[in-house]
């Protein structure tokens, strides 16, 4: 469960190329094909829900594993630290929606 939350989460500097930005692209489809002008929303939500997700599964794989430790709650500053993070990513995410890097997957097939 850690490994998986650690994987969604936007810690490592790799995981967004090949995980959460594939992810919330897959999901911008999806909702892309119902309703095409929820494409960009989509992308920044699908991306936020697999960084909250992240954080969330990483955090309660950690708790999981402080078996005999004395377990430490999820605190208001780790919580801000991690929207911080991921507002950061967020935004780089958006000037890629802006620059029409990610878009609609009939866009891709267009060209």
């Amino acid at each position: 469960m850690g490994l998986i939350g650690y994987l969604l989460s936007p810690l490592s500097w790799w995981n967004d190329a090949f995980i959460n930005i594939p992810l919330a692209l897959g999901f911008a489809w999806l909702v892309g094909l119902l309703y095409k002008p929820a494409f960009q929303p989509a992308v920044v939500l699908g991306y936020w829900i697999t960084n909250v997700l992240g954080f969330v599964l990483m955090h309660k794989g950690i708790e999981r594993m402080k078996v005999g430790e004395e377990r430490r709650a999820y605190t208001r500053k780790s919580l801000l630290r991690d929207v911080a993070i991921s507002l950061i990513y967020t935004a780089v995410i958006v000037l890629l929606l802006k620059l029409k890097i990610l878009q609609p997957l009939e866009d891709y097939l267009k060209r």
